[in-house]
């Protein structure tokens, strides 16, 4: 079986994107799961750190691994957007296959200062680990917005550089680099996310020699996926529409079973929903045509 690093380079270079996709519970494991089994794709799993609060960084871990050893399938786990060093040593502790650390939040001397020195730890500790950096704030939340998170970098002059992307990565040893290219966490209520910038996708593309990872997908208009692929973009993170099928999906079963108490009886119309967002859009990333042959 490939490694993650190897998944990742191998999709860049065939102008495809492996599928990041966030859990809170073992339902959308499963769901997820069972999207790229059918498909026959690589997956990424991501936890928050709320997520994995909740679900335990160890207990994430072991689920992951447990379907990769079982089944003998490429899945791994990312410690998504994470902004202490004390987050990342645990999550290496714990199994992690990949680590976010996210600094964009701070200043830039901090953010390669303190992200250079996550990698020299993570390299130490595991070299296997993939490590990935992040410059240009984008928000922090997988929620239904009325307005773009205060500070993220919407005007075209607040969008990371090419030149920007070079200097980062060079200074960090970074394995993968997530830039501010109009992409944003979290749905607008009642309109459309912004375009992606895909002309400057693809310079700081040609400018760095890691892979790009695309966050805030959720909302994002198909054919700027496609666009933002062929322009240089390896991974690309899903969350807020997974979230928004695992509520959908609970109230209408809590509605057409009301007297039903059984958790996992409940909990099927949750897992489909996840299931057909999440192989919807790995098949897209992946160019395959669906049943209709609308792509």
């Amino acid at each position: 079986m490939q490694n993650l690093r190897e998944i990742i380079d191998e999709a860049r270079k065939k102008k495809r994107a492996v599928g990041h996709f966030n859990i809170s519970d073992v339902v959308a494991l499963r769901a997820i799961f069972r999207a790229a089994r059918e498909l026959e794709l690589p997956v990424v799993i991501g936890t928050s750190e709320g997520e994995r609060a909740y679900l335990g960084p160890r207990q994430a871990a072991a689920l992951v691994r447990s379907l990769r050893e079982e089944f003998d399938y490429p899945i791994f786990l990312n410690a998504d957007h994470t902004h202490s060093f004390e987050k990342i040593k645990e999550a290496v502790a714990t199994g992690y296959d990949a680590v976010l650390f996210d600094g964009s939040a701070l200043s830039w001397e901090e953010n390669i200062r303190e992200t250079r020195k996550v990698v020299a730890y993570v390299k130490e500790k595991n070299p296997e680990i993939v490590v990935e950096g992040e410059i240009g704030y984008i928000g922090s939340s997988s929620r239904v917005l009325d307005k773009p998170p205060e500070g993220a970098a919407i005007r075209a002059e607040d969008l990371t550089t090419s030149a920007q992307a070079e200097e980062f990565v060079r200074e960090t040893g970074v394995d993968l680099l997530s830039p501010a290219v109009g992409n944003l966490h979290g749905m607008f209520r009642n309109a459309p996310n912004p375009r992606l910038d895909v002309a400057r996708v693809r310079e700081i593309a040609n400018a760095v020699p890691v892979p790009l990872v695309l966050h805030g997908g959720s909302g994002i208009a198909d054919e700027d996926f496609v666009a933002a692929i062929e322009a240089g973009v390896a991974v690309i993170h899903i969350n807020t529409e997974l979230r928004l099928a695992w509520r959908e999906g609970i109230s209408r079963a809590l509605r057409e079973k009301q007297d039903e108490i059984a958790p996992y009886k409940l909990y099927p119309a949750a897992e489909e929903g996840i299931y057909e967002v999440a192989k919807r859009r790995m098949m897209l990333f992946s160019r395959i045509a669906s049943p209709s042959g609308s792509g």
